[in-house]
């Protein structure tokens, strides 16, 4: 599938009911919202490749792809949080274990939202560079659906003076 035809097909995407308008959002991409689901599409032009991504939002965890040029799925990574001492555990559940691309991004989104984390990822190996990139737009969109975790001494609207 070309990248053009992945554009068009997220420009598409519906989830829900047809007649489901509530919560629905094509400003950046193609949001739908359902009792404890949401799904968030849209696509970033970076480094001369074209980065598709996919956020669906459940009740206590997030899965996220991020396509790189292709609809291709990529390796599945899982991570959590671990008691007792809040450490973050990342696993590989499909794909092989060279090719890490995407264990740090799984790692660093549960530490950022607090909730466990599913990322699909199909970004080159050999492109550090363009991974960070991704994260950074993923992260920024994140921020912008209110799935962060609040930092430690951000001032709130009730306690600021």
């Amino acid at each position: 599938m070309s990248s053009e035809e992945l554009r068009t097909s997220f420009a598409d995407l519906v989830v829900g009911s047809p007649n489901q308008t509530a919560g629905q959002n094509n400003s950046s991409g193609v949001s739908s919202s359902e009792e404890g689901l949401q799904v968030t599409c849209f696509t970033e032009d970076l480094h001369d490749v074209t980065l598709h991504f996919q956020i669906v939002r459940l009740s206590k965890q997030i899965y996220v792809w991020v396509g790189c040029n292709t609809a291709k799925f990529g390796h599945l990574y899982a991570a959590a949080t671990t008691r007792p001492d809040n450490r973050v555990s990342v696993t590989s559940v499909l794909g092989g274990t060279s090719d890490n691309t995407g264990s740090g991004m799984a790692r660093r989104l549960v530490l950022k939202t607090g909730l466990n984390i599913v990322l699909a990822c199909n970004i080159p190996k050999d492109s550090p560079m363009l991974e960070a990139a991704a994260e950074r737009k993923l992260v920024e969109k994140l921020k912008g659906l209110g799935y962060m975790r609040p930092v430690a001494g951000e001032a709130t609207t009730s306690t600021a003076h």
